[in-house]
């Protein structure tokens, strides 16, 4: 006799973990791909696009081989998990499960293949992200090492102490959907890259124009929308909560584009269009560890802080002289990294224990939720988010340098002089638009 499924599987549930998994795909090919194309100048269109499908591509085959159970598997570490293939008939039909966290989350109701691909998409969007920071100048060969290896060394070590049961998740760190393990993660990685891989030309800091505003505004829009499976997706269920951090996560991000948009016209009399890209980008990054844990006050609140800091710190502190001498391209450190670390601190501050995660059976257990400090806590969960923080920050940071000086010793960091100058044509043997002269595309590489 044929079964059509197991028991345990709840095709509603399966069905939302696999469109939420591919909205969050989206937001990387085509949307980050899109967006950094329009977002820079036209001889490097080719290159930043082309860095987003080669991560992703990469991403995918370490995470099959031994980076998911790394990050989810069976505790090998108090940090990682154990490293194991995540491609047999029997792993990826069975029930998901994630050994080491299991005790604080309901059995779930969909395949192991659902969860690893879940949990691939937004591993590949954190490297992708981090590549914002150092667009127009990093050797394509260098970057082609750069991913699977931070992948496996750095990625997994965040993943797992904070989603796959490890050491900051017993400590009480609250992370909804990746303020840290992915934004600031990527944020701190990012800068440390830029720092280390050195600058643009210079001629390409002083003129920098983008090549297609509208291109980056479809870009911007499919991550806006792509969001909804990021946060959404997150309670691993299509309950309640996931509704809610749907809303708050569009809600928080509306606010953050309009206070951005407001400051730019307070500072410099016109609204931006970047600008309030850049506002959007904060707004969905800073919901994104409170999404299921603040209500629509938290999201506001969220997206108005979003506006503001990430404005200062993108407009004055990256312009400070010291901070300037770190080329950080697309600004990361400001709409990712500080917008990711402001998320998650007002997780300790703003987290609301009526926003149940998952509901319980008890009177005394309503369920799984968290307390900031304005309902009630003392403290206790701001301080854990800081140290948190602390640990990403210090990890990533650390991680990266090592990296990249490692790689460093087999190929150059930086691209060549002649490629600097040129561009994608130099270094794909391609360009974005197709000009008709070598006249033509001798002008685009030397605007």
């Amino acid at each position: 006799m044929l079964v059509p499924s197991p028991k345990w599987l709840d095709s509603g549930n399966n069905a939302w973990q696999l469109a939420a998994a591919t909205f969050v795909g989206l937001q990387s090919i085509p949307g980050l791909a899109v967006l950094y194309g329009g977002y820079v100048k036209h001889k490097w269109a080719i290159n930043s696009a082309f860095m987003c499908f080669y991560a992703f591509a990469s991403v995918l085959v370490v995470w099959i081989l031994f980076d998911y159970n790394m990050a989810f598997g069976e505790q090998w570490l108090p940090f990682l998990g154990k490293p194991a293939l995540a491609t047999s008939a029997n792993f990826i039909l069975g029930q998901a499960v994630v050994p080491a966290a299991a005790s604080g989350m309901p059995e779930l109701t969909f395949p192991m293949a659902t969860l690893i691909f879940f949990q691939f998409v937004f591993a590949a969007i954190t490297v992708i992200i981090l590549a914002g920071a150092v667009l127009g100048r990093m050797n394509f060969a260098a970057w082609a090492i750069f991913c699977p290896v931070w992948m496996t060394l750095v990625y997994t070590v965040g993943a797992f102490s904070l989603w796959g049961g490890g050491w900051l998740s017993q400590l009480g760190v609250q992370d909804f959907s990746g303020g840290y393990v992915i934004h600031l993660a990527a944020g701190t990685s990012g800068f440390v890259a830029a720092a280390v891989i050195g600058p643009r030309l210079q001629a390409d800091r002083d003129n920098f124009p983008p090549n297609s505003i509208l291109v980056a505004l479809i870009g911007a829009g499919i991550l806006w929308l792509g969001w909804n499976g990021f946060n959404g997706g997150d309670p691993y269920f299509a309950n309640a909560n996931a509704g809610a951090a749907v809303l708050n996560t569009n809600t928080a991000t509306a606010v953050g584009l309009l206070v951005w948009t407001l400051m730019d016209k307070l500072a410099y009399s016109k609204p931006s269009i970047l600008g309030g890209v850049n506002g959007m980008i904060a707004g969905l990054v800073a919901i994104t560890p409170a999404a299921g844990f603040v209500d629509g006050w938290g999201a506001i609140i969220i997206g108005i802080v979003a506006g503001i800091i990430p404005w200062f710190s993108m407009n004055k502190l990256q312009k400070t002289r010291f901070m300037m001498r770190i080329d950080d391209t697309l600004g990361v450190f400001s709409t990712h990294g500080m917008a990711g670390l402001l998320g998650g601190l007002m997780v300790g501050i703003l987290a609301n224990p009526d926003m149940l995660e998952y509901i319980g059976t008890d009177k005394e257990a309503p369920g799984v939720s968290v307390t900031g400090l304005l309902y009630g806590d003392t403290g206790h969960q701001l301080m854990v988010q800081i140290a948190g923080a602390a640990f990403i920050i210090a990890y990533n940071a650390v991680g990266t340098f090592v990296i990249l000086k490692v790689i460093a010793l087999f190929v150059p960091l930086r691209m060549s002089e002649a490629q600097l100058i040129v561009g994608d044509d130099a270094v794909h043997g391609e360009t974005a638009y197709a000009l008709g002269s070598d006249e033509g595309r001798a002008a685009a590489a030397a605007e």
